[in-house]
């Protein structure tokens, strides 16, 4: 079944939380209600991504971006077209859109028991920075990720993005 890639919308933001909620957030509360996705999607530092089959949403992604730090806020895809390539092409668009927008580095945090994630996340370039005790309402950890596109500091004049062809 083809996925494409393409901006959230406003009206995409209640099957985002819900999404958020079922597949991130369970047993923790639900925190990324469709208002909050709404004043994500607003937000002009912030891409929200959202991969789409026929059958509607199959997964999305939330990136805030700075001066030289990318946060993946959230990122998930949908149990059953997990392991079909739909995270990794979402990861690849978000990569491209970091090194576009001369970024030095994409970070995030993910449950420290989440092992499927952790695979994933190493397999695209992310190396693990540390554990945050308690991160998660003061009852899971979390295992915060880094992955370098380049050095920090100021670009060069002459600063092209150089796409990962991993």
């Amino acid at each position: 079944m083809t996925v494409t890639l393409r901006l959230a919308r406003t009206q995409d933001a209640p099957a985002i939380a819900v999404m958020s909620r079922d597949l991130i957030e369970a047993g923790l509360g639900w925190q990324y209600q469709p208002r909050r996705i709404c004043r994500l999607i607003e937000d002009p530092d912030t891409s929200v991504l959202l991969a789409c089959d026929r059958g509607g949403p199959a997964g999305f992604a939330i990136m805030t971006f700075g001066d030289e730090r990318a946060h993946l806020v959230l990122f998930a895809v949908r149990a059953t077209r997990r392991r079909q390539g739909i995270g990794r092409r979402m990861m690849e668009w978000l990569v491209a859109s970091a090194l576009t927008a001369g970024i030095a580095s994409i970070h995030l945090e993910l449950r420290a028991d989440n092992r499927a994630a952790r695979v994933f996340y190493r397999a695209m370039g992310f190396a693990e920075a540390g554990v945050l005790p308690g991160y998660y309402q003061g009852r899971e950890a979390a295992v915060c990720m880094v992955r370098m596109l380049r050095k920090a500091g100021p670009l060069p004049l002459d600063w092209r993005p150089l796409l990962d062809k991993r």
